[in-house]
């Protein structure tokens, strides 16, 4: 009995990529598409660091160092910053409230008081850099 018939698996040899599936691999990963790993894993790429030596080699991303490998894919990056986002659009909300509340119990208008302020120091900048310019 050979060992194919047991285990269904053939141990593939050495094996030469086409610059096209090289590239196509690369755009993937870059892309954020597949992690350099599931690339190897779904095309049956055998060597390890196969992927990671084409990505060095032909990627338009600085793949020499290993921290990168780290990092999140873009996709993961954009949901990152999404849920911070929304995260401070809590945390404005909050604050707003915050100020409505105090105006109502304190009966100020701290917007307002804060706004003119912001105003009153935007017009006196300008001054002050006209002086400047003109000694």
């Amino acid at each position: 009995m050979n060992k194919e018939g047991i285990t269904g698996y053939v141990k593939r040899t050495q094996r030469n990529y086409s610059l096209a599936f090289k590239l196509e691999i690369v755009n993937a990963v870059e892309k954020g598409e597949l992690t350099y790993k599931q690339a190897q894993l779904r095309h049956g790429i055998q060597g390890k660091s196969t992927v990671l030596v084409w990505l060095r080699k032909h990627g338009r991303l600085d793949w020499k160092e290993s921290e990168i490998m780290k990092k999140d894919t873009p996709n993961k990056k954009i949901k990152e910053l999404e849920r911070k986002l929304k995260r401070l659009q809590a945390e404005k909300e909050v604050l707003n409230r915050a100020i409505d509340i105090a105006d109502d119990q304190f009966g100020t208008d701290i917007r307002k008081k804060y706004l003119s302020l912001l105003s009153a120091a935007t017009e006196q900048a300008p001054e002050k850099d006209d002086e400047t310019s003109n000694s």
